[in-house]
């Protein structure tokens, strides 16, 4: 095979204003408590995982939130190793006052490990469980968790975990069709409840 078999691609110039390319990942827009558990995850294979640094401010953490439109950072070393996460709860809640006041320190000076959930402490789902769960399992975990996310983990051939998705309730509530706010837990599965019940 030849060179001169082959035709050059033509050049043209980017135009401003371009994005690029990013994974999406296709939710189905309403769901019931019966349909398949992972209708409702957003599976990092499919999006791409929004991340941060221990060491990075939390007012960048926060814009960070902001910016991509979601309510949970993965925390990870310099490796990509998932070393913790961080909600918009940790940011925007009572947490923040408690460690300025305990250290004597300015909001600016807050980084994200001073109020990350350490990977020690998170209890995560199994993929494996997930597969054969449906919706409204996962509704009824995060109730009796108290939380609003959940994170998901599979295993290789090695036996090594990987951060496979996560869940969130504002997410689950949007495609089940209900309306709700998203600071108390107890109240946004009460509504949950009382609006399917209808």
């Amino acid at each position: 095979m030849v060179l001169r078999d082959f035709t050059p691609l033509n050049f043209a110039l980017l135009r401003s204003g371009s994005g690029y390319a990013q994974p999406t990942q296709t939710v189905a827009e309403r769901v019931s408590l019966e349909d398949p558990a992972q209708q409702v995850m957003t599976d990092l294979r499919s999006v791409t995982a929004v991340i941060i640094l221990s060491g990075d401010s939390l007012d960048e953490a926060h814009r960070r939130m902001i910016q991509r439109s979601v309510r949970l950072l993965l925390v990870v070393d310099q490796n990509r190793h998932v070393v913790g996460l961080i909600t918009a709860t940790d940011i925007l809640g009572e947490r923040p006052m408690q460690v300025i006041t305990q250290r004597g320190i300015r909001r600016e000076e807050l980084l994200v490990r001073d109020l990350m959930t350490l990977q020690g402490a998170l209890e995560v789902l199994e993929m494996n469980d997930v597969r054969a769960a449906k919706v409204g399992h996962i509704v009824a975990t995060l109730k009796r968790a108290g939380r609003q996310h959940a994170v998901v983990v599979e295993h290789d051939h090695g036996g090594r975990q990987t951060v496979r998705g996560l869940f969130s309730a504002t997410q689950i509530a949007r495609q089940l069709g209900v309306a709700i706010p998203t600071s108390e837990i107890a109240r946004t599965f009460s509504e949950i409840e009382a609006q399917l019940a209808r």
